[in-house]
């Protein structure tokens, strides 16, 4: 077989070579050490948290070695393709931290590798499908639909393994005149590797994370150039990879499958492959059936990145909360290291999980409150500016008008070696404090069981003797005043012994006063948030509750 003229034949335009793209796109001039990593999304319109997930991966291993991490649109299924997608994509990873220093952006293409959309590197992929073609590593199929289908068909019937290889690769070898024939007719073939791969042989593989691995080798003649003139995945990716000097490819776990393909397209280049950096999938235990399942975009909100933006969760804590599930030992490192930039932390590869990675709403939630106990009372405040006009436009106003209130409310109880750590995101945040507003006022909780007699007399004797002025300390000997002249227990531990001498205790007494003022018996300091609140309204709401 003349495999020179059978290129020839099919690709009669394509002049350049893969050693033309070699000066096209020359070895990276970086550090020692750097690495090159890529997001290769594909433009769905889902943007989820395996994303950022991966992304982060990606953004880690090149950005602490120097390196570069680039964005590549993998677009070359247009049956998948939403409009819109890359802008979405990008805006979401940038507001969670990740951003990259080429590839596709909001404004075109940035970089010296390009084109990074997959759908436009078309003449490249055809110059080194045409060099597989000349070398006798790839060849024309013109086998219909209906002969694959029927072949498969009997493939199952007689429980053999699917697909073409071997005796059912009818084309592999068809003489050049019958390919001429095929094409005279308007016929457009596919183009298939011819694997090298037998049945009972094995390869050994290295992923970053596993370590060595024995795989069995491909024996299928697996297409890589649809008729449409676009590469498959396998194809596309070993092309990309190589000529944008990809040195870590970060991907799921479900790709392994594929990987001996990839490694004999590699292999029939000439190409050394980059690292492989197999990541597991995000899991969560299902609360019917208390397994461990994948997340599901059907099943599970909190897939979504738009989940966490809509909460108002702050970008930093979803990170580091990834963080703590990527490397077993983040979290030792952020106890020693407290105040530090999580960038300062090493992140490797080798120390993510190998197995189903669990993710826990739960922990993201203590996580979150570490992150915005580090926050100042303005970050907190500019945040719930950037959420509410995004998700909750009527709150804009009411932060506008309130800027200096807020601010105080935010720093209640945040100064000292342990600032208070009850804030976990905007959406929770704004309930948490939004009895300071009337509007929003509302009684959440009970006033105590123990003073239900007394609630009037209480709430009248402290509004008698209430004064702004006071401070803390006097503020709270009267309390104790009134609590130990209507028979309640000054010290709660005296109540607890002698519970028959007394009505209650002095935090029950408190309590009718928080829950008078704040609508619920846990709260941050209640003196301070009488000073907040100021005297008009602390009476008004005392008032209120009188009446309630």
């Amino acid at each position: 077989m003349d495999y020179k003229k059978l290129a020839d034949l099919l690709f009669p335009d394509i002049t350049r070579t893969p050693a033309d793209y070699e000066d096209i796109y020359p070895p990276r001039r970086l550090p020692e050490g750097a690495k090159v990593t890529r997001l290769g999304p594909s433009p769905t319109g889902f943007i989820h948290l395996g994303n950022l997930y991966g992304a982060l991966v990606d953004e880690r291993l090149a950005h602490q070695s120097h390196g570069v991490a680039f964005l590549r649109v993998e677009d070359t299924d247009d049956k998948r393709e939403v409009e819109g997608a890359i802008p979405v994509l990008l805006d979401t990873l940038s507001y969670f931290g990740i951003n990259f220093d080429e590839g596709a952006t909001k404004q075109g293409e940035s970089g010296s590798y390009g084109p990074y959309y997959q759908s436009r590197r078309g003449p490249v992929y055809k110059a080194c499908v045409k060099k597989l073609i000349e070398e006798g590593k790839a060849y024309p199929c013109f086998m219909s639909e209906e002969k694959i289908a029927s072949i498969r068909e009997y493939q199952e019937k007689n429980k053999l393994n699917p697909g073409i290889y071997g005796v059912y690769a009818e084309h592999r070898d068809l003489p050049i005149e019958k390919v001429k024939e095929y094409l005279d007719r308007g016929e457009v073939p596919v183009i298939r590797f011819r694997s090298p791969g037998e049945e009972g042989r094995y390869i050994s593989v290295h992923d970053e994370i596993r370590g060595n691995i024995s795989m069995p080798e491909n024996v299928q003649d697996v297409v890589i150039l649809k008729k449409t003139g676009l590469p498959t995945y396998h194809f596309a990716h070993v092309c990309d990879d190589h000529f944008m000097r990809t040195t870590h490819v970060v991907r799921g776990e479900e790709w392994m499958a594929t990987w001996p393909i990839h490694m004999q397209l590699f292999d029939a280049m000439g190409w050394q492959p980059p690292k492989f950096v197999h990541n597991t999938v995000l899991m969560k235990i299902d609360e019917t059936t208390g397994q461990k399942r994948k997340l599901s975009k059907r099943k599970d909100p909190e897939l979504s990145l738009e989940y966490y933006k809509k909460q108002g969760y702050f970008p930093e804590a979803v990170r580091e909360y990834l963080m703590t599930v990527l490397n077993s030992d983040f979290e030792e490192w952020r106890i020693a290291n407290p105040e530090a930039d999580y960038n300062e932390f090493t992140f490797t590869a080798e120390k993510m999980s190998d197995s189903g990675t669990l993710f826990d709403l739960d922990k993201l939630n203590n996580v979150s409150k570490d992150v915005l106990a580090r926050k100042s009372a303005e970050e907190i405040y500019e945040f719930m500016l950037g959420w509410a006009r995004d998700y909750e436009p009527e709150l804009l106003k009411l932060f506008e008008e309130n800027k200096d209130m807020l601010l105080k409310i935010y720093d209640i109880d945040r100064g000292g070696e342990k600032p208070r750590k009850d804030l976990v995101a905007a959406g929770q945040i704004f309930s948490f404090i939004k009895y300071f507003f009337d509007d929003y006022f509302e009684y959440q909780d009970s006033f105590p069981a123990e003073c239900e007699a007394d609630r009037q007399i209480i709430l009248q004797k402290y509004i008698d003797g209430y004064d702004p002025a006071d401070d803390n300390s006097a503020w709270f000997d009267k309390i104790r005043a009134i609590t130990d002249e209507l028979g309640y227990a000054v010290k709660p531990k005296d109540y607890k012994k002698n519970p028959d001498q007394y009505k209650g205790h002095v935090g029950h007494v408190s309590g009718v006063i928080r829950v008078a003022i704040t609508g619920r018996t846990n709260s941050p300091d209640l003196w301070t948030i009488q000073q907040i609140m100021g005297p008009e309204k602390v009476r008004a709401r005392i008032e209120k509750a009188m009446k309630a």
